[in-house]
């Protein structure tokens, strides 16, 4: 894999546009959560695995994705400043965001927020992938394997993933719902809008952390959702893409 990028080539945009993307993403999530309509597959799982503990959505999002990124080890894949900010950002600005916004309400409002945060997760990941500073752990975890595995499809994998944490996650008591298929059927969609506008050209000598090829959230384009999280975005000049 191509070595990880530094940051001697526009820094201030590279390290803004990664943390506002987290920042941004944190938010989505937690706007997904309070509309009470479903969730993307990973934060199903999240929200499971947390009721049937009692630890926050945030630390239940943080420990996986920990997790997640020790199965890297194997793979041989290469964490950057993106990956470790993305385990760590994510979990704390979505317990923050839902500290301060209440649930409940009308349906139509509910409805609002569920929108509002599908649109922003889209934005997010455009902004977190753009910043070309490395992959989110899930996302790495599956293109790390079909790497491994020259044959294997990069959206068959993360398909395979994605709907057994769906699985688990939905056993566990966690929200699926119309927000989840609206989630995998427009993400894809938002977050490629969005990618042309915050990708960051870098010089041909200087390596980006190496890109997952083609997704993502932290997860994702071409494919549908991942960012939390996440996800696979398809990147210009690429046949795949790059989550949380």
């Amino acid at each position: 894999m191509a070595p990880i990028g530094n940051l001697r080539q526009r820094p201030v945009r590279r390290l803004t546009q990664l943390y506002a993307g987290l920042l941004i993403y944190g938010v989505s999530m937690a706007l997904m959560i309070r509309s009470g309509l479903g969730l993307d597959p990973w934060d199903v799982f999240h929200q499971g695995l947390s009721r049937h503990t009692g630890l926050s959505f945030g630390t239940v999002t943080i420990a996986v994705g920990v997790l997640v990124l020790l199965l890297w080890i194997p793979l041989r894949q290469r964490p950057g400043l993106g990956t470790v900010s993305n385990v760590l950002v994510i979990g704390l600005v979505v317990d923050a965001t839902l500290a301060l916004l209440p649930g409940g309400g009308p349906l139509a409002a509910r409805a609002a927020l569920l929108v509002a945060g599908i649109v922003a997760n889209g934005a997010a990941t455009a902004l977190y992938l753009g910043a070309r500073l490395g992959p989110g752990p899930r996302d790495g975890l599956m293109t790390g394997y079909v790497a491994r595995r020259p044959g294997r499809s990069v959206r068959l994998v993360r398909t395979v993933i994605e709907v057994t944490v769906l699985i688990l996650g939905w056993l566990l008591g966690g929200t699926v719902g119309v927000g989840t298929v609206a989630y995998a059927l427009t993400i894809g969609p938002i977050a490629q809008f969005f990618l042309p506008v915050f990708m960051v050209t870098l010089p041909s000598w200087e390596p980006a952390v190496a890109e997952p090829a083609v997704a993502e959230p932290g997860g994702r384009i071409a494919a549908g959702p991942e960012p939390g999280g996440h996800n696979v975005v398809e990147a210009p000049g690429t046949d795949c893409g790059q989550r949380r």
